[in-house]
């Protein structure tokens, strides 16, 4: 059994770590002293870089202009731009472009695959629902578009008039980057109770009428919207309605934000092991007490689960049965996403908590970084969510799939 990352997989991870090199995690304003965003958009000059190092296309299929490698190769480069706190919707762009290659319709994916692997077509995802607790389909409903409009009330998809398009009603809560992309990815509930994804423009002129915007804000200081949809029409083409489309889409998502929270947890240990081998307390380095030595190593095994569970999540949405039972365990990849977002969630949150105490108060001190990634990882444990709720979700996935 070999668990090494391919040459292609290498590469990926060897261009990353050249472009995030100099960027610096300290790059815009303490979010703890801004009482908004930290920023009004994301890094473009970082994202045009990301580009032209072909770090966008990675999972984009050749015939659109990509390399053709799956999730594993995301995760490595996701990984590293946690590390600097990389502003970029690396994760969302991505995995809502791989959605639409692998369960959009041939129309769909030549208009929107090529544009988005070169970087010039910003994608995010509204996946938090209304609340953030409920699943994100059941906060909009889908219904077939039964007027003689254009199918998104632009006159941009001429092939959803005539009832051929879709109607969307409903509110999505935290969607990052919403205002600086060019399509959100709405999941959605049909009448028939199925799961829609709809790909709705969002911004500038060609925002789709009925389409309203609200501020909002997370922990790391990064500007989120509250998306409201009234009536807002899409064509037939922009709509994905493949079975288990949504589903992979999130699984993908977690996963991706499993990478960000490894990322980061590196990161802060590695701060923590440099500071705690200078700092000196009656005249020893205070890594060589036995106290701060125990909770560095409990921290270190935290970041060895995070990993090893993160990258079989990552492997089984990356084979050919697109994480099936049977493909390569005994459960659907939703069960090994799980156990990966149980790791990633309080691992996460124990190595910054512990970081933050072995630096004593400089942790706190808005000239070092710490801060910034305390922000970060709590604004990703949010995301992920508690462990007991992925705990009681892989339960029940036993009960559903009896072992033996």
């Amino acid at each position: 059994m070999d668990f090494s990352f391919t040459e292609e997989q290498q590469a990926a991870l060897e261009a990353a770590q050249a472009v995030f090199a100099d960027v610096a995690p300290d790059g815009v304003p303490s979010p703890a002293l801004t009482p908004g965003a930290v920023a009004e958009g994301f890094d473009r000059a970082l994202w045009a870089r990301l580009a032209g190092a072909d770090l966008l296309s990675l999972m984009a299929a050749p015939e659109y202009g990509g390399s053709g490698l799956d999730p594993i190769a995301l995760c490595l480069v996701l990984r590293e731009s946690a590390k600097v706190l990389a502003r970029v919707p690396l994760l969302e762009s991505s995995a809502a472009a791989y959605a639409v290659q692998a369960y959009g319709g041939a129309e769909l994916k030549q208009a929107l695959l090529p544009g988005a692997a070169r970087g010039e077509t910003v994608l995010t995802v509204a996946a938090n629902g209304r609340t953030g607790h409920d699943d994100a389909a059941l906060a909009v409903t889908a219904r077939p578009d039964g007027g003689n409009g254009d199918g998104n009330g632009n006159g941009k998809n001429g092939d959803g008039g005539g009832g051929g398009g879709w109607v969307l009603d409903g509110v999505q809560s935290g969607v990052p980057w919403v205002f600086d992309a060019d399509f959100v990815v709405v999941p959605a509930t049909s009448p028939e109770g199925r799961a829609v994804l709809a790909l709705v423009p969002c911004a500038g002129p060609g925002a789709a009428a009925g389409l309203s915007l609200a501020e909002q804000f997370s922990t790391s200081g990064e500007r989120l919207g509250e998306v409201r949809l009234d009536s807002v029409r899409i064509g037939a083409r922009d709509v994905v309605t493949a079975e288990g489309a949504w589903d992979h889409l999130r699984d993908l998502l977690t996963t991706g934000t499993c990478a960000l929270a490894l990322g980061v947890g590196t990161r802060v240990l590695g701060m923590t092991s440099e500071y705690t081998g200078k700092r000196e307390q009656f005249g020893f380095p205070v890594a060589t007490f036995q106290a701060v030595a125990m909770q560095a190593a409990d921290r270190y095994i935290d970041l060895r689960a995070m990993e090893v569970t993160l990258w079989q999540a990552a492997w089984r949405l990356s084979g050919p049965g697109r994480g099936a039972a049977g493909d390569g365990g005994p459960l659907p990849a939703s069960g090994d996403v799980a156990v990966a977002k149980i790791w990633a969630s309080d691992g996460v949150r124990r190595v910054v908590q512990t970081a933050q105490h072995l630096h004593g108060g400089f942790g706190a001190d808005v000239d070092y970084p710490l801060h910034r990634y305390h922000a970060w990882a709590k604004h990703l444990e949010l995301a992920l969510g508690p462990a007991a709720a992925h705990e009681e979700a892989l339960g029940d996935l036993l009960a559903a799939h009896p072992l033996g």
